[in-house]
Parts: C-alpha cells; sequence; structure tokens
C-alpha cells in the first residue's frame, strides 16, 4: 500500500521561508515521478511543482517559478518542496502527489497522480 506523509507545514510571516517534506512508503520510490499540489478555502486543487524520477526534470507552475524549489532524495523515499519569499496567497494546503510512471506527460493534470497525501497547512501572515 503507498502511504505519502507530508511534513514542515505552519505559519509564516510573508516574505519567509518554509520547507515541505513527502515521505513515501509502498512503492519503489526512485521509479516514480512526484508532484506537489495546493488547495485554497473555496478554491480547485491547483498544481505547484513536479519532478521527474531522477530528478533530471522539474516542472512549475508560473505563480512560484523563482521562489519554489521541488527536489528529491531517492536513497531517503523524500520529496521537499522549498518555499521561499512566501505571500499570503501561498496559503493553502500543501499535498503531495506520485505518479504512475517516471515522467510526466501533463504536470500539472491532476488525475496524471495516483496516489495523494492527505495534506500540509501552509499559513502565510502579512
Amino acid at each position: 500500500q503507498v502511504q505519502l506523509v507530508e511534513s514542515g507545514g505552519g505559519l509564516v510571516q510573508a516574505g519567509g521561508s518554509l520547507r515541505l517534506s513527502c515521505a513515501a512508503s509502498g512503492r519503489t520510490f526512485s521509479s516514480y515521478a512526484m508532484g506537489w499540489f495546493r488547495q485554497a478555502p473555496g478554491k480547485e486543487r491547483e498544481f505547484v511543482a513536479a519532478i521527474s524520477s531522477s530528478g533530471g526534470s522539474t516542472y512549475y507552475a508560473d505563480s512560484v517559478k523563482g521562489r519554489f524549489t521541488i527536489s528529491r532524495d531517492n536513497a531517503k523515499n523524500t520529496q521537499y518542496l522549498q518555499m521561499n519569499s512566501l505571500k499570503p496567497e501561498d496559503t493553502a494546503v500543501y499535498y503531495c502527489a506520485t505518479a504512475p510512471g517516471s515522467s510526466l506527460l501533463h504536470p500539472s493534470r491532476p488525475l496524471g497522480y495516483d496516489y495523494w497525501g492527505q495534506g500540509t497547512q501552509v499559513t502565510v501572515s502579512s
């Protein structure tokens, strides 16, 4: 059974930083692409970033490009999302997801991922 557990969320002031982690188990982590999505109250889940199984390809939403960095450590079965220069509009529940393959044809589409974590809250105060 695949399990994804996010951690690292919290309350931070605008301009601050947080690093989210997603620990995976139940499948060969290094064989699958991963992604991060977020959902703010009253809004649809939106794509944040994604990374191929090797880490050689990364993808970002325009809203976070230059501020967020996705990475993974296949030896630790963990992916990360380093978030810098946080803004109040980054406030959301952040979800980790894993794809059924090593690469992503459409990284921003939620349907391209087959397992999801429970989410971790990120709140950015102004």
